[in-house]
């Protein structure tokens, strides 16, 4: 996705994966790893779930009550995930963060992520758009 989407086009994408959010729910089954991510400092709370087989993420999503912002970034990192090695996932984390934090980053992996390209200058909304991702990155390096 190129960098060059107007700021409408990048909230617009932010507000439907809020409103809308395709990966929203909890697993009926039990094969799911799964994280519980909170934040201090808004009303963000989730709980992260993976499905993981033969070192491939064939399924990921999460419930819980979040902020705009962590909503359609876990919703938009769900997709991505899903299907990639964990190999590709982490990369793809590891990206996303680099981009949080104003260094280098490939954004040839990052897909509809790049809409929050802009969030590293409001601070305060960093948390807000890595809750999900960090937890996938846990689940995926087996922290929890």
């Amino acid at each position: 996705m190129p960098i060059s989407l107007t700021n409408e086009m990048m909230r617009s994408i932010i507000m439907d994966h809020s409103s809308n959010p395709s990966n929203k729910r909890t697993p009926s089954s039990n094969d799911y790893e799964s994280i519980h991510m909170h934040s201090d400092n808004c009303i963000d709370d989730l709980n992260i779930y993976l499905k993981i087989e033969n070192n491939l993420v064939v399924d990921a999503c999460f419930d819980g009550i979040a902020c705009t912002i962590s909503l359609s970034s876990t919703d938009i990192m769900c997709d991505l995930i899903k299907g990639k090695s964990k190999e590709k996932a982490l990369y793809m984390i590891e990206q996303y963060n680099h981009m949080m934090h104003e260094e280098p980053f490939d954004d040839e992996v990052l897909d509809e992520a790049i809409v929050f390209i802009n969030t590293s200058k409001q601070a305060a909304r960093i948390r807000c758009a890595t809750i999900g991702w960090n937890a996938a990155e846990n689940i995926l390096k087996g922290k929890k």
